[in-house]
């Protein structure tokens, strides 16, 4: 009996370890487009991509809750998926911060030492990140030396808080969303010219029309009006578009074929918010903003982008604009946002081919939580089993 009491508290240890090893393990779903299951199959030459959004960090005003548990989970949630996934590339689409349009520069700064930390592998990786409403704050808030010193704290973004680059022949462009629902503001000016150069470089990597640079000058003034030129290139032929916000859309549609019924807790079929998310649920702008009508169509006009992804919403969706343009909303991959978090992992094909969309979803919270009161009861029960069985 003896013997048995002294293993009790390890064998109970490694059931922990256990786990919280299964279930930091993400489980992904291939999500078909178009009626077409499409294979998940790995080759070398193409480019695998994670993308997450909505981290919602809180620095060093984190409580216990978040720095002994949330975070603990989410430090691990990044390791696992490194580790089972071997992803090429990390994306971040905003909101990195749960109150960053509120903070100092003092105060963003253990934001984004707790973010580093967070990525773990990840940092040996290439990776990217994308500016949020949370980050940036909104149109009243927005403030071009703000936004360039958190855009100079992360990798490829310029000054305007936009950026461009191109791994493994893939060209990715992205955009500072927020700005482009201000009006007469000097950011969204210059997101509006980040737009039109990459127009007139595309048009010239596709037309090899030289005399296209002397063009630039004639548009590098005025986009209040979000005019744009005719546009010779055909739908699909432009970049990788990665945004915040998520394109205008008419229709709440989206395609959830072969995902899971609990990954989606939709929106448009869930309009309370539970009390302990409330906090992180409120930001500057609704979670079912998008951008406006005219941006929206400058975009498509002018980039004419592969695939487009965005965030924003917490929410996964999968949905084809009328021009045939394929959009995916990031979810959330914080339970600072939802119970049920998740991810994306996007594989780019080799020559242009069509990219597979995997919808990763993440242990629920409330599931952790009651797993390990179950564990404490069984402990407490069988202590107490053991200390009466030793009294006779």
């Amino acid at each position: 009996m003896v013997q048995w009491k002294a293993v009790l508290p390890l064998l109970i240890f490694y059931l922990v370890v256990f786990y919280e090893e299964r279930a930091a393990t993400p489980s992904c779903v291939v999500v078909p487009h178009g009626g077409v299951h499409e294979a998940a199959g790995d080759d070398p030459e193409d480019l695998k991509v994670m993308m997450v959004a909505n981290l919602l960090l809180l620095g060093s005003k984190a409580g216990y809750l978040n720095l002994f548990f949330r975070d603990y989970y989410l430090s691990k949630f990044f390791k696992k998926s490194f580790a089972s996934l071997k992803p090429d590339m990390l994306l971040v689409l905003g909101d990195i911060s749960a109150e960053g349009s509120d903070l100092t520069r003092s105060e963003w700064i253990p934001v984004l030492h707790q973010f580093h930390r967070m990525l773990g592998p990840f940092v040996s990786l290439p990776f990217y990140v994308i500016l949020g409403d949370r980050d940036v704050g909104e149109c009243n808030q927005l403030n071009a030396k703000s936004v360039y010193w958190i855009a100079k704290s992360f990798p490829g973004l310029d000054s305007a808080g936009c950026g461009d680059f191109e791994v493994s022949n893939i060209s990715f462009v992205s955009l500072n969303a927020v700005a482009l629902l201000c009006g007469n503001n000097g950011l969204r000016f210059s997101v509006e010219k980040v737009i039109e150069r990459e127009s007139i470089d595309l048009q010239m990597d596709i037309e090899g029309a030289t005399d296209e640079l002397n063009e630039l000058k004639k548009f590098g003034e005025t986009f209040s009006n979000f005019e744009w030129r005719e546009n010779a290139m055909s739908s699909g032929s432009g970049p990788v578009l990665l945004l915040h916000f998520p394109l205008y859309h008419t229709t709440s549609n989206c395609n959830r074929d072969g995902i899971s019924t609990r990954s989606y807790n939709s929106l448009f079929e869930r309009t309370e918010t539970p009390r302990s998310r409330q906090l992180f649920r409120t930001g500057p702008y609704e979670l079912l903003h998008t951008l406006p009508p005219n941006a929206t169509e400058y975009i498509f006009q002018a980039l004419r982008p592969r695939i487009v992804f965005s965030a924003h919403s917490q929410q996964f969706c999968d949905r084809t604009h009328p021009d045939g343009t394929r959009e995916i909303t990031v979810p959330a991959m914080t339970w600072n946002a939802r119970d049920d978090p998740g991810f994306v992992v996007a594989n780019f094909r080799k020559n242009r081919g069509p990219v597979t969309i995997s919808h990763c979803s993440l242990a629920r919270e409330s599931h952790i939580l009651i797993a390990y009161i179950f564990l404490l009861i069984l402990l407490m029960s069988m202590m107490l089993v053991a200390k009466q069985t030793q009294q006779i």
